[in-house]
């Protein structure tokens, strides 16, 4: 459908974000429809690509209880239309989201808390999934929507972001319109003592190479500095690994791009992410930008 309309397929667990996303892709100017039931996306792309039909860029936001209908299903049949389709899901760590609700005082859809029961209510028609705790209902839906994250073209982990930098990834990952659409290329670093970026597609340690944290002059800078960068890709080390490292990323992202992916994540991690990891990051963001590739780069854990 070259040309056509563009959808974007906000789903992820709850409390990690869709509201937030949603509200974000709206200031973006993209038309947004909330709990929209999976059986009924056919039915909206069939209106939205009519003769004459105004609407260019929609997104369609999945609820919590949509799991019940077929999503994966209604995802792939709009793709086998040749639709510009893109699925963003978002993801947080179970204590973050605990926390969130500890802080809303909201009730997690799948929580069936301490509800008294009710006499001679009806038995449902067919049973919903409960959980009794908002940890296990977390894991429940986690569970639930796992084939939805395996369909995801980008997947955002928000326990590290608030509202304002959440508005800021969703800005840089769909603020761009359909003629301009190529796979984007994230690079990132990361430290390890953080743990590892869930939405990392290729991760490449970087703590075989030499330190600055050990250096007293460069330790309170970070990688972004010139003298930390200076010291880190003056490393031999650091060269043989770039050396070997660009030729793969060269040979990798065409065929990533071939097989329809739209985002693609490389993760370069040292201990804290702070020196050598933002040094390497920027470089092979240079290296790339150079190459031709559309790609940004971000640094996760620069600041702590």
């Amino acid at each position: 459908m070259a040309g056509g309309p563009e959808f974007v397929i906000v789903a992820g667990l709850s409390g990690a974000g869709r509201s937030t996303a949603a509200n974000a892709l709206e200031d973006l100017g993209w038309f947004v429809i909330d709990n929209l039931p999976p059986h009924l996306i056919g039915d909206v792309a069939d209106m939205v690509a009519r003769p004459g039909a105004r609407l260019r860029r929609m997104a369609l936001v999945a609820g919590t209880r949509e799991y019940r209908e077929d999503l994966v299903t209604a995802i792939s049949q709009l793709r086998e239309r040749n639709a510009a389709v893109r699925v963003v899901y978002l993801d947080a760590p179970t204590d973050v989201l605990v926390r969130r609700y500890d802080d809303t005082r909201r009730r997690h859809p799948l929580h069936t808390g301490d509800q008294p029961a009710i006499a001679d209510a009806p038995e449902p028609a067919m049973a919903e999934p409960v959980a009794e705790s908002v940890i296990d209902a977390i894991e429940l839906e986690r569970e639930l929507l796992a084939d939805v994250r395996d369909t995801a073209d980008v997947v955002i982990d928000t326990g590290d972001l608030n509202v304002h930098e959440l508005r800021d990834r969703v800005h840089d990952e769909f603020g761009t319109t359909g003629d301009e659409l190529q796979m984007r290329t994230a690079v990132m670093s990361f430290g390890y003592k953080h743990g590892v970026p869930r939405e990392a597609d290729l991760v490449f340690d970087c703590r075989f190479l030499p330190n600055p944290h050990w250096v007293p002059e460069l330790r309170p800078f970070t990688g972004l500095h010139p003298g930390v960068r200076e010291w880190v890709l003056g490393q031999p080390a650091t060269m043989t690994f770039l050396e070997h490292l660009m030729p793969l990323l060269e040979a990798l992202l065409p065929s990533y791009r071939t097989e329809g992916k739209s985002y693609l994540t490389i993760a370069l991690g040292c201990t804290g992410g702070r020196h050598r990891s933002v040094a390497i990051a920027e470089e092979v963001t240079r290296l790339l930008a150079g190459a031709g590739h559309d790609l940004h780069s971000r640094h996760r854990d620069i600041a702590r």
